[in-house]
């Protein structure tokens, strides 16, 4: 089982024309963690969400996408408070930018949980859920305490500059946390502002040599970057296709990352692999964000939409 940690929202999505200068919007299921929770089961992995939803209409329907996907919601906790809602707009490249209204919400009431499933091999953290407290803070002493008994451990920042009120604060927090992760995940927008003053190349150097195993930049429509602690680097270019909008294309990647690792053998804290294997699922990914880009909101791919998705020795 993959565990997936984070915030589930309400992502309002622009739908039809503007009216009297208001844009019609359409409320989806959404926030990183989530979404990544649903890309994993409908890739074909066992998953898990674990986070605090709300009772309220949306956390309902939150749930109940969750229940579509067969994904296993044991360590979902509840609140009355609301749900976190994310107001989307759409450049005309197709990329998202938000707006979140997210004091008081049920998502930053998380607390530390009991034991994982014993079946629970892998977890991933990210996004809004690594900022907002006082469930940040929660989310953080999990990511250690798993890294302590050896899980495999993912990150993906996905950051969220308008929610951090103090950027040197969060990047020097940021770096605190790879000694316990053991992929690092992010975009090429995310590594320059985590990095800061810093030259990218060099700053993605020192992520690497501060504890992850591998880090894994994307690089929108030019493709996915992985750097290895054995000294490898490997680069696919990204698949050309229509693209409706961006949102959760990440979140694919994650899933993506995770479940063709895992078919690899891999999800270990030294998942080392060999350049061809890193490829297979360099492309994989690609593939699924691909498809995800292809359509509105974050919907991403079901197995038998990836036909390469063939048994891996």
């Amino acid at each position: 089982m993959i565990v997936s940690a984070g915030e589930a929202l309400i992502d309002l999505v622009p739908e039809g024309p503007v009216a009297d200068g208001l844009p019609a919007l359409l409320p989806k299921r959404g926030g990183g963690p989530y979404n990544t929770a649903i890309a994993l089961a409908r890739l074909g992995s066992p998953a898990a969400f674990c986070s605090r939803i709300s009772t309220d209409q949306f956390g309902e329907a939150l749930l109940a996408g969750l229940a579509a996907d067969g994904v296993d919601t044991s360590l979902v906790q509840r609140g009355p408070e609301p749900t976190t809602l994310a107001v989307t707009e759409i450049a005309a490249s197709g990329a998202a930018a938000y707006r979140f209204h997210a004091e008081g919400t049920a998502d930053r009431l998380f607390t530390l949980p009991g034991a994982l499933p014993a079946e629970a091999r892998a977890i991933l953290f990210g996004t809004c859920s690594l900022v907002l407290e006082p469930g940040a803070s929660a989310y953080e002493e999990l990511l250690h305490r798993e890294a302590r008994r050896g899980l495999f451990t993912a990150l993906d920042p996905n950051v969220r500059p308008g929610l951090i009120p103090d950027a040197d604060a969060y990047r020097a927090r940021f770096r605190s946390w790879l000694p316990s992760v053991t992929l690092l995940k992010l975009s090429d927008q995310d590594a320059a502002w985590l990095a800061g003053p810093e030259d990218v190349d060099t700053a993605v150097e020192g992520w690497l040599a501060a504890g992850p195993y591998a880090v894994v930049v994307t690089r929108g429509a030019d493709g996915l970057t992985v750097l290895d602690r054995a000294g490898g680097r490997f680069d696919v270019p990204g698949q050309r296709v229509p693209v409706v909008d961006t949102i959760g294309a990440g979140d694919t990647v994650n899933a993506a990352l995770l479940h063709r690792l895992d078919r690899h053998g891999a999800l270990r804290p030294d998942p080392a692999l060999d350049r061809e294997r890193w490829l297979d699922v360099l492309r994989y990914a690609a593939r699924a964000a691909a498809v995800t880009c292809t359509r509105a909101g974050a919907e991403p791919p079901y197995a038998s939409e990836l036909a390469a998705d063939a048994d891996v020795s």
